[in-house]
């Protein structure tokens, strides 16, 4: 029955766009009570095709959901978007947001605020430039607490492989309402251990990254079992803060 309508949507579709041919090469000697009718419908129809047009220029427009693209530097074995800036979440917004909040796969807030006046919400990426489908906006009010970190769990595949000759990057867009210091805090579990480097995120553009390297430390390869993010926000009170991507890639240090 789809076939059918399709081949009938197409010989409709034709038919249309003949008469209207046809109108427009008439329309030069038609009568003025003629030329008032056939504009008169032409602006009825035209209401409708620049709807169309618009939605979809706009949607067509904006970064596919779910997309995975990546800019990847030259080397880089594995690279991850987390699911918070790659799919629509089931309640995409939050207010008074409780400490140890979860968002999607792997994304967690933590604070230790005991009035949260903080809110929460994915927002739909739509600018030209934009690769993640979606962005993460933080909006905090008054801020009682001592800390307020975003952690970012990576996926088996971050530590399957993962060698002491490893840069791990992390690339972010970051817009802030007003400035502010972002820490990035890089854990390696290893055994009975973790290993953590700590870089601050440099804020002056608003695509930043930072490379850890793990040359220099103590992580013991065979041991490697798991990798977390801590995104870790110094004095957030009274700002908005949009993370419009996070992406997270690794790759070997080149060989001397």
């Amino acid at each position: 029955m789809g076939r059918l309508d399709n081949v009938f949507d197409r010989v409709l579709q034709r038919r249309v766009l003949r008469h209207w041919e046809e109108r427009a090469e008439g329309a030069a000697a038609a009568d003025l009570a003629t030329l008032r009718g056939w504009r008169a419908k032409a602006r009825a129809l035209r209401r409708q095709i620049d709807r169309v047009i618009h939605e979809a220029e706009y949607r067509l427009a904006l970064p596919v959901i779910g997309s995975n693209s990546i800019r990847r530097p030259l080397g880089t074995d594995w690279a991850w978007r987390p699911e918070l800036w790659r799919g629509p979440m089931p309640v995409p917004g939050m207010a008074s947001v409780p400490n140890r909040s979860t968002f999607g796969e792997g994304a967690t807030l933590f604070h230790d605020c005991r009035l949260s006046e903080l809110t929460v919400r994915q927002i739909r990426n739509e600018r030209a430039g934009d690769v993640a489908p979606f962005g993460f906006r933080m909006d905090v009010f008054r801020f009682d607490g001592s800390f307020l970190s975003l952690v970012i769990d990576l996926p088996e595949e971050a530590a399957r492989g993962l060698k002491l000759r490893h840069l791990v990057r992390l690339d972010m867009i970051v817009e802030l309402e007003k400035p502010l210091e972002i820490f990035a805090r890089l854990n390696v579990k290893h055994g009975p251990n973790t290993e953590q480097i700590v870089l601050e995120v440099p804020l002056g553009a608003e695509e930043v990254m930072v490379e850890f390297d793990l040359t220099y430390t103590k992580i013991n390869e065979k041991r490697i079992e798991k990798l977390w993010i801590d995104l870790i926000f110094e004095g957030p009170e009274m700002n908005q803060i949009i993370l419009r991507d996070v992406t997270v890639s690794r790759r070997p240090r080149a060989e001397l």
